[in-house]
């Protein structure tokens, strides 16, 4: 099953780390946020991967086109076009990545419609290029294949960012200083589709989420997995200060492989 990764946005909210770089290739443990997300899914099988570029796509190809050789052993004849790759030793071998350049400006709905003849006529999975979780993928299968729609979203309880405070007759009763999750759902990506949504997309300027995930709401043909473990975007210079934190002290709960 393919599974396609949305690396195309501007990723205005991070802009110490995306003037130069799209948000995807901002690093967690000198590794890009896009490679942890597609080791996510490696490690349970999805190595078939389209991402729809955008903003410095350039970034993105540049990576996975000298990927080999910046994680193999080589031997270059100096003087000459001979490069000698040696072995298999890098960690994501067997990974198949077609890079599809999407458009700087179109909205991810329309990222999705451009990339259609990368799919064909089988389900396929959607996830955003800048958020980590240890989703299981055949959980979240099996769960779509039974719920019979076109869709299912995987949702989340966010960590808080801010003090929580219980108050009962103007004076607090209990202080939760950043609870680990809130009370409510929200989006957290990892979607399931069916080809026929293709048909649901009103072009480049039709967004996922208020326009393919609402016609599906509309029509009852959106699942909603509830994932109750580990779940963090990546929109911040503070997020991404604290998933480095996570990497560093081997406390990472989205490293599910070895």
């Amino acid at each position: 099953m393919k599974v396609v990764i949305l690396a195309g946005g501007l990723g205005t909210r991070l802009r110490e780390e995306t003037e130069y770089r799209p948000k995807p290739m901002v690093e967690i443990g000198g590794r890009p946020i896009l490679w942890h997300i597609m080791k996510l899914y490696a490690s349970q099988g999805h190595t078939d991967f389209v991402i729809c570029l955008g903003y410095k796509g350039n970034v993105i190809r540049d990576y996975f086109v000298n990927y080999e050789f910046q994680n193999r052993d080589i031997t270059v004849t100096l003087g000459s076009r001979d490069i000698e790759i040696h072995g298999n030793n890098h960690d994501a071998a067997g990974w198949r990545v077609t890079l599809a350049e999407t458009g700087e400006k179109t909205t991810t709905g329309g990222r999705i419609r451009r990339i259609r003849q990368y799919i064909g006529e089988a389900p396929f999975m959607v996830t955003y290029g800048d958020g980590v979780a240890d989703v299981d993928a055949a959980r979240l299968l099996a769960f779509h294949r039974r719920q019979g729609r076109l869709g299912t979203v995987t949702a989340v309880r966010p960590s808080s960012r801010y003090g929580e405070l219980d108050i009962q007759d103007g004076r607090a009763t209990l202080l939760r200083e950043k609870p680990q999750v809130t009370s409510g759902w929200i989006n957290g990506g990892f979607f399931v589709f069916e080809p026929q949504i293709f048909d649901l997309i009103e072009g480049d300027d039709d967004t996922l989420e208020t326009g393919l995930l609402a016609r599906l709401v509309d029509r009852d043909q959106l699942a909603v997995y509830q994932h109750d473990g580990f779940w963090q975007c990546m929109d911040t210079y503070r997020e991404m200060q604290q998933l480095n934190e996570l990497w560093d002290k081997e406390c990472a709960p989205w490293k599910t492989w070895r």
